[in-house]
């Protein structure tokens, strides 16, 4: 090792680290000793430790209370994902090890539509021995679920343009409508354009989702660069449908996600002109896990044998 590598190096106890991100949690060392089934003296020694590898002080500590010090909240607020994300590459470590078994954690935006369905039912019979689990995630936030770690895969909506996020089979490709209140102008019309959209207020899908996702589910412009006048934003579904029946604008919707939500103040229109729907596999960067892969595989099949 070189001197200038020598002089930065820190050697780091994965012991610590949890030692210490239970105590931010707990604010209390007598809890933090019986969650890691340590005495509170092991716990002081095991702070004491790692502060001294830190060079600075992380927690106060009084007869009557534990707080973290500035540099504590700095160190805990950046430890946390980065202590996440070594658990989840031993984890995959793990399930390489094992092989396709446990449990995957699918996330998924509305309703898991046939091609879902029939991937998952697909993956089961050929892998009995791994569990899926499968969690609604929010419109409005497509990707913070993964991020944090609390699925291992997500189908969402296209576009995704993450750089640490891998997009893989993309899938249900699917015709879009136009879905406005029985009181709108184009209610009565078989068909319509996306240039009719000129006249149509979209709603729209609020944050966190980034610019670019939200601008493709409610672009501000026709493709002759008509101006499309902007609606309110939602976070869910629900609630734009909501927005839709009380004539507060349209909503452009695929068509299996159209016919599962018919209503008697809503109308579902065909358009043209617009891009087709369509839902991809993504998942982060660097953890292909067999489970990931095997799943990856099915839905791929799946689609190819539509």
């Amino acid at each position: 090792m070189s001197s200038s590598i020598g002089e930065v190096a820190i050697s780091l106890e994965i012991r610590e680290l949890e030692c210490f991100l239970v105590l931010a949690d707990e604010l209390h060392f007598g809890r933090t000793a019986e969650r890691l089934y340590l005495s509170q003296s092991r716990v002081s020694q095991l702070l004491r430790s790692l502060e001294h590898r830190i060079g600075g002080k992380l927690v106060e500590r009084t007869s009557r209370r534990v707080s973290l010090t500035p540099l504590g909240r700095e160190f805990v607020a950046s430890l946390r994902p980065a202590y996440a994300a070594l658990e989840r590459v031993v984890e995959s470590a793990r399930q390489t090890a094992r092989g396709v078994e446990g449990r995957l954690r699918i996330g998924f935006q509305g309703t898991a539509n046939d091609d879902i369905l029939k991937a998952v039912a697909a993956f089961q019979e050929e892998y009995p021995g791994c569990t899926i689990e499968v969690t609604e995630l929010p419109l409005n936030d497509p990707f913070s679920a993964l991020r944090r770690g609390e699925v291992d895969t997500a189908v969402v909506l296209l576009p995704v343009a993450e750089d640490d996020l891998v997009l893989g089979p993309i899938f249900s490709k699917q015709p879009q409508t136009l879905t406005v209140s029985t009181r709108h102008p184009l209610a009565h019309r078989d068909t319509v354009t996306a240039e009719d959209l000129a006249d149509t207020p979209l709603i729209s899908v609020a944050g966190p989702a980034p610019g670019y996702w939200r601008q493709a589910q409610a672009p501000a412009h026709t493709p002759n660069g008509k101006l499309i006048p902007p609606g309110p934003e939602v976070r869910t579904l629900q609630e734009g449908l909501s927005m839709i029946a009380s004539n507060r604008g349209g909503m452009l919707l695929c068509r299996p996600t159209a016919e599962y939500n018919q209503r008697a103040d809503i109308r579902h229109i065909p358009i043209t002109g617009v891009p087709d729907s369509a839902l991809g596999l993504i998942w982060r960067r660097g953890e292909e896990t067999p489970h990931l892969k095997a799943f990856a595989a099915t839905l791929a099949e799946a689609e190819q044998a539509d």
